[in-house]
């Protein structure tokens, strides 16, 4: 049985002096968290499995991640490090992984190329290619809304709140694609993307818990890695999306950078609870 992966992410507003971590609430209300460097240092020492760092508001001002910092942060771990944000090009890519990253992860460039996909994992390998899908429930609640839903091609869940579909956003969850976020996901492990980050826009920071359905949805669809994001504010949540889900990993940023939780704490409460991780 693989261990249960751990991933502590560093979401990065990079448009500022020498870079910062931050955090929101369903992509919004935007806080300080820490030096990217520093709290990647951190995680590596506590035994994070892997670390992702995303540049969130690269391609909303459409500009290239920046290298020297994920230099920083590469010098810094000897974990996989997946970065992502403002990478369109095999160029763009290319830059990231001479900076010292092992994965790239592409949201935005794909949705609008999705041949993009393709090439990544071609040039880079399956392996190096990370899908990530920022995904918003789309509730329908009339007859009329589920007729339309229907007639075009959605994928609708019954959700114990209502029936929905799911959402892909771009430009850091600041525009909305008309894209389902079911349908998205086999095309992007069609393609050849070799994990999903699945981020769940309406749990994002809110601490409330994984969107368990949204991710059994993407999980039963796809044979390839989902990583579960948005939501984490407890051991118990970590617990919860691999207990109901085939998440193969869960990212969580809040319970980590405000030290409410290390690394540590989380997988041991995971191994006393009977699931398999890596101590």
């Amino acid at each position: 049985m693989l261990a249960k992966r751990i991933i502590p992410c560093l979401d990065c507003d990079l448009g500022v002096p020498g870079g910062r971590v931050v955090k929101g609430v369903e992509f919004k209300r935007i806080k300080y968290a820490g030096i990217p460097w520093e709290l990647a240092a951190e995680y590596d020492e506590q035994g994070a499995d892997e670390l992702v760092f995303l540049d969130i508001t690269a391609s909303h001002e459409r500009r290239e991640t920046m290298a020297n910092v994920i230099e920083k942060v590469a010098s810094r771990v000897f974990i996989p490090l997946t970065v992502g944000g403002g990478i369109r090009s095999i160029e763009d890519a290319k830059r990231v992984f001479n900076a010292g990253a092992d994965k790239v992860s592409v949201n935005t460039a794909a949705l609008k190329d999705p041949e993009l996909v393709d090439e990544l994992a071609e040039r880079f390998g399956s392996q190096a290619c990370v899908v990530a899908i920022d995904a918003k429930r789309r509730y329908l609640r009339s007859e009329e809304e589920l007729e339309r839903a229907m007639d075009a091609g959605r994928e609708i869940i019954d959700t114990g709140e209502g029936k929905c579909w799911f959402e892909c956003s771009i430009y850091g969850g600041r525009r909305f694609t008309g894209i389902d976020a079911l349908k998205w996901s086999k095309e992007v492990e069609d393609r050849g993307a070799g994990e999903i980050l699945l981020t769940s826009m309406d749990r994002d920071g809110t601490k409330d818990g994984f969107d368990l359905e949204l991710t059994a949805a993407v999980c039963a669809r796809v044979n390839i890695p989902v990583i579960a994001s948005g939501g984490c504010g407890t051991p118990s949540h970590i617990k919860d999306v691999f207990t109901y889900t085939d998440a193969s990993a869960a990212l969580a940023a809040s319970i980590f950078h405000y030290k409410e939780y290390s690394v540590q704490d989380v997988k041991r409460y995971l191994k006393e609870n009977g699931i398999h991780v890596r101590l």
